[in-house]
């Protein structure tokens, strides 16, 4: 995991820089920092309406004695791409939108559910069931 991990923090950087200059080298140097400003500011708008309108969502679940067991998972999907929004670069960009989009979010909470499936399968993560 953290070869992976190292491997992720030297490419995505590298993969942001070029992009950079690419998109810089065809629309310019203010242009392209004027267009990560505004992808930031736009993915953040985007992330607080998102994320409010999953935890009214939750709340109702709550309230009707449910476990809001989609809406923890949109909210992680929520705020990753939040994060990755903020941070300076296309790619980046690209996934923090899909991450915060409704649609395209639901295959990334597929995807981390079904980590966290295999990882109770395998014993890497252990659920505890208690009720008091």
């Amino acid at each position: 995991m953290f070869r992976i991990l190292v491997v992720i923090m030297i490419v995505v950087p590298a993969i942001e820089v070029f992009g950079l200059i690419t998109v810089g080298n065809w629309i310019g140097g203010w242009q392209t920092f004027g267009l990560i400003i505004l992808t930031g500011f736009v993915g953040a708008l985007l992330a607080k309406k998102e994320s409010q309108k999953v935890w009214n969502y939750a709340r109702m679940e709550m309230s009707r004695g449910r476990v809001p067991g989609n809406s923890i998972l949109d909210g992680i999907c929520i705020f990753a791409g939040g994060l990755l929004l903020l941070t300076p670069g296309f790619f980046t960009d690209i996934i923090g939108f899909l991450l915060v989009l409704p649609a395209s979010r639901v295959v990334f909470r597929l995807f981390i559910l079904n980590l966290i499936r295999k990882g109770i399968q395998s014993g890497k993560i252990q659920y505890i069931n208690r009720r008091f």
